[in-house]
């Protein structure tokens, strides 16, 4: 998408929160830091109630009718001007990349485009919309950031780890082999599980060369796939979403 072209927070920073399935069905806390972290930066944050799916379940499985019925639903759901923050890169990237290529021969698409012209990554939306490139508070600890795929190509994991490397008493360690995938990718660890696990250990060996004691990441769903892989070896690591990272670095200083 064309950062020209992306829609800026209005007076008053007003925003709508898409909270993404994950979070509402696994990982409330890191709906409630997003709440929090924007907050904090004066941000009004609006939670439309009849928000569901953004639709990347269906159009990554390749039935894209259903994945248009779950997009038209959301398009509504987001009725409005202002931008709508996720803290999520692939559920961000479904609403600005993959529903307008599901939509390319439909009468409603300009509507779709819309929508996507005004979604917002959480960290892209902190470094470049507000224009926050330093971040107070501190976090004492030695952190794996894991580069989601869906957040390359877009300026998301170079935000969150701007963020991330201002944060005092932090220490964020490169992964080795990064660009290599987790292996959850949606609906692929469900079609093939032998493949995604096989993926999955390999990334988890080069985070724990790393020796961190906390691994980093702007996508829950990554997270989630490694910790349950780690898990399932008896070796379970601390999981923690970017949002979570900035909210509890601001409580372990006193400035939330």
């Amino acid at each position: 998408m064309n950062d020209t072209a992306r829609v800026l927070p209005l007076a008053g920073r007003r925003v709508q929160l898409m909270a993404t399935c994950l979070c509402d069905a696994f990982h409330d806390d890191v709906a409630r830091a997003t709440v929090e972290v924007l907050e904090y930066l004066g941000c009004t944050v609006d939670f439309p109630d009849a928000q569901t799916c953004c639709g990347q379940p269906a159009f990554n499985a390749g039935d894209w009718p259903a994945s248009r019925r779950v997009v038209r639903h959301t398009v509504r759901a987001f009725a409005g001007t202002v931008p709508v923050v996720v803290p999520s890169g692939s559920c961000a990237a479904m609403v600005f990349h993959g529903a307008p290529l599901a939509f390319e021969h439909e009468e409603d698409l300009p509507d779709v485009e819309a929508l996507g012209r005004r979604t917002w990554e959480l960290a892209d939306f902190i470094v470049n919309a507000l224009g926050v490139n330093t971040w107070p508070g501190r976090y004492d600890a030695r952190a794996a950031f894991h580069r989601s795929c869906h957040s390359r190509g877009t300026n998301s994991s170079e935000a969150a780890e701007t963020l991330l490397r201002s944060i005092a008493g932090l220490t964020v360690v490169p992964v080795g082999e990064g660009e290599q995938c987790c292996g959850f990718g949606g609906t692929f660890s469900v079609a093939f599980p032998n493949i995604s696990g096989g993926m999955g250990t390999l990334k988890l060996e080069q985070i724990r060369a790393t020796h961190p004691d906390i691994v980093v990441s702007a996508d829950m769903s990554c997270l989630m796939h490694l910790g349950g892989l780690a898990a399932k070896e008896g070796a379970p690591f601390t999981g923690l979403h970017f949002a979570q990272v900035l909210r509890d670095s601001l409580r372990q200083s006193g400035l939330l």
